[in-house]
Parts: C-alpha cells; sequence; structure tokens
C-alpha cells in the first residue's frame, strides 16, 4: 500500500431504519450504497463533505478530518468485502452498515477494499496486514470464499488481527462468525409455500391456487449457500409436502444476468415465488418476478428497502446480521477484549436471522400466513423444530 491517492473529507450517509427486524448494532438498514465491482480500497472516517477522487494501482485510499476524539490514536480496520462489491443491496452492504455503525460510535476509521475475484483476496488481507501508516488494529474478511486464504493470511501474520464471516479459520488471531442462514431460510419457505397453494395478489405479483411450484437461485454452489436451499425447502414442505422446489446455483454472486435467466425459466415451469441467496445476482431475480408478475424473496437485508424499486413484487427477506458480527468484531477490539480463535454462532434466538416482510407487500400477507411463520420461528427456538442444514436431509 506504498502507493496511494487521498481523497479529503469523504462521507457517507446516515442509516435509515430495517423495518420489521430486532437485534444487531443499530436495527437498522440502509439504501443501495455507492461502489459496485472494482477493485478498489478505501479508507474512511467520520465527518467531512465528498470531494474528487483519483485511482492508482487498483487501491483508493480516502483521508477524512478525525473526529473529536480522533487523531493518531483512532482504531483502524480493514474491510475486505466479497466479490459481489458493493451496491449489491444485500450481503456487502449489510457488512458496511455494522462497520460504518461502529465509526460513528467509537473512534474508528475504515478501510475498504472490493476485490473482482477470489484470487484478489490473498493480496488485499495482506495489504492491510503489510499497512504501518495506518496501522490496523483489525481486518474484517467477509465471506466464505475468503477462508483459504486467509488460512495462509493469518499464519503470515501471527501479530494481525482478523474477523471471519461465514466460515471457520482455526488460528488464535482470528475471530470467527457463522449464522443459523437455515433457520431464517425455513420461516420464508414456509411462507412460500402457503401462499403458492392459495390464490394471492399483492403489489405487483400474483399467485395461483392450484400452483404447486417454487423456485430458489443461489450463487456460488457451497455447504453455505446450500444451507439456505435446505432451510427453504423444509420450510416449503412443511407447509405442503407435495410443493415442488426448483433449484438453480449460477456460480456467482455478481451476475444479474444469469439471475433473471435462472428465475424466468422457473417462472416459466410454474413457479411463482423464487428465494434467492446469491448476492447481486439477484437483482435479476427480482427483474424477472417484476417481468412476470410474480413474488421473489430476498437475502441478507430487507431488499424490499434497498432494492426499492422492485418493492412491489418482494414478498420478505430473509435478513443475515452480518452488521452485527462486524460491528462486535470491532467493538471487541475496541475495547481491547478481542476473541481469536472462537467462533460466534447467530440464530433466530440472537435475532442473527429473521424473516422480515417487505415494506410494500407485509400489509397484504394473510394473517393467518404471518402466524403460522411466528410460531415456527417461536419452534425452532425451543428445540420443538430442528431444521436441516443439508438438501439431501430434507
Amino acid at each position: 500500500m506504498d502507493r496511494r491517492t487521498f481523497i479529503k473529507g469523504t462521507s457517507v450517509a446516515g442509516l435509515a431504519g430495517l423495518a420489521g427486524c430486532s437485534g444487531g448494532p443499530s436495527g437498522g438498514s440502509s439504501g443501495e450504497s455507492s461502489g459496485g465491482s472494482e477493485s478498489t480500497a478505501t479508507e474512511t472516517s467520520s465527518g467531512g463533505d465528498s470531494g474528487e477522487s483519483t485511482e492508482s494501482d487498483g487501491m483508493e485510499e480516502t483521508e477524512t478530518e478525525p473526529g473529536e476524539s480522533g487523531g493518531s490514536e483512532s482504531i483502524n480496520v480493514g474491510m475486505v468485502y466479497a466479490t459481489g462489491g458493493l451496491g449489491d443491496g444485500s450481503f456487502n452492504d449489510q457488512a458496511q452498515q455494522g462497520a460504518f455503525q461502529a465509526r460513528d460510535e467509537f473512534d474508528v476509521q475504515i478501510g475498504e477494499a472490493q476485490p473482482e475475484e477470489v484470487a484478489q483476496f490473498s493480496t488485499f488481507q495482506q495489504q492491510f496486514a503489510q499497512s504501518t501508516d495506518p496501522a490496523y488494529d483489525l481486518v474484517c474478511c467477509i465471506g466464505f470464499l475468503q477462508t483459504d486464504a486467509l488460512s495462509q493470511t493469518a499464519q503470515d501474520y501471527p501479530d494481525q488481527n482478523f474477523m471471519l464471516v461465514d466460515s471457520v479459520v482455526e488460528a488464535d488471531n482470528v475471530a470467527n462468525y457463522v449464522f443459523a442462514e437455515h433457520e431464517g431460510s425455513y420461516l420464508v419457505g414456509q411462507m412460500a409455500g402457503l401462499l403458492t397453494t392459495q390464490d394471492f395478489s399483492a403489489g405487483a405479483g400474483s399467485t395461483a391456487g392450484d400452483s404447486t411450484t417454487v423456485g430458489f437461485v443461489g450463487g456460488v454452489e457451497s455447504d453455505l449457500i446450500r444451507k439456505f436451499e435446505a432451510g427453504y425447502t423444509a420450510g416449503v414442505k412443511a407447509a405442503d409436502e407435495n410443493i415442488e422446489v426448483l433449484t438453480n446455483y449460477t456460480g456467482s454472486f455478481n451476475d444479474p444476468a444469469a439471475g433473471k435467466e435462472a428465475a424466468l425459466a422457473m417462472y416459466n415451469s410454474g413457479a411463482d415465488i423464487v428465494y434467492h441467496a446469491s448476492g447481486n445476482t439477484g437483482t435479476g431475480v427480482f427483474q424477472a418476478a417484476q417481468e412476470q408478475g410474480a413474488f421473489a424473496i430476498g437475502v441478507d437485508r430487507d431488499q424490499s428497502v434497498t432494492k426499492e424499486s422492485f418493492a412491489d413484487v418482494i414478498l420478505a427477506s430473509m435478513v443475515k446480521r452480518v452488521d452485527t458480527a462486524v460491528y462486535d468484531a470491532i467493538e471487541s477490539v475496541v475495547n481491547d477484549n478481542f476473541q481469536g480463535g472462537n467462533v460466534v454462532t447467530l440464530g433466530l434466538e440472537e435475532n442473527g436471522v429473521a424473516a422480515v416482510y417487505g415494506s410494500e407487500l407485509e400489509s397484504e400477507i394473510p394473517q393467518d400466513v404471518k402466524d403460522a411463520v411466528a410460531s415456527s420461528r417461536e419452534s425452532i427456538i425451543a428445540g420443538d423444530i430442528s431444521v436441516p442444514s443439508d438438501p439431501s436431509n430434507v
């Protein structure tokens, strides 16, 4: 990180409320972030007005005036995002929200890197670890695809603290955060199963009472994304054992065209509700739902808010509080109690995952459907419902 370009006075808009979800650092959700898929790194802190920027060797840094308590003793945190990039209205944006919440509450400066491909994870992890101006007190690695790179980077830089989302690296300098995605996915699956078997219209979508098909679109096929599929399928089957779940893995978290193609095939095959766990690829699922007059289910954030132009077809989102994980990891560094080597699991009981109804369609969803979903949530927390994490066990 020896070649840098500075931008004076960058600031980030405040965070709006996330409807229907409690827990986490703010209980909030913002709209789509700026960014895209450029392979860049930036550093931000609170305060200042936006300015012009230039790039150098794919790396970019933002310098801002320190807050009232700031200065050279600030905590510095590096963020290495998943390949979907910022602006996905989903996974990466949720992680950024947690970082910005910590930035606003503590004397923290945030550096950001957006890899375009898996091969760049190691480079950005190492650049943050090697940096001395500033020296990073924590490097947050967002997404399970960073696991292999971090396994080596953590070993090479034993004095650097890291946190990892969605996977585990067994090292004393890595704090690991994983989620019970299958639990939250069960709830939106049950909702989908109950709605697809009745005549239901709301916003720009509708279901046919004789429908026996719903869909699931995943990004990169992996044990993690299969947890979403397993929980969703189990919830659908709990509503009606005869419903078929069509599944397609696009192989990417940043390919809306592939997401649209996969969803269109499902809608054309009789599905009227499609759930995605595919990052920015899911934008294509929402596009397909609008074109077909059908419904979709979002993921990671309340996507009826972050992708508000599709709010008329988004029934609900399976919110995954990546912001909570990032915030908690930063807070532990601020409080000098970083827990390297630990694994923290966040499920329904911890408000780590939740089913959040769409901002525009919530009032139209029948109360008996909402009641059934709420009852299942309590049963899962109580241990009365065991949700499979592998589709082969559904």
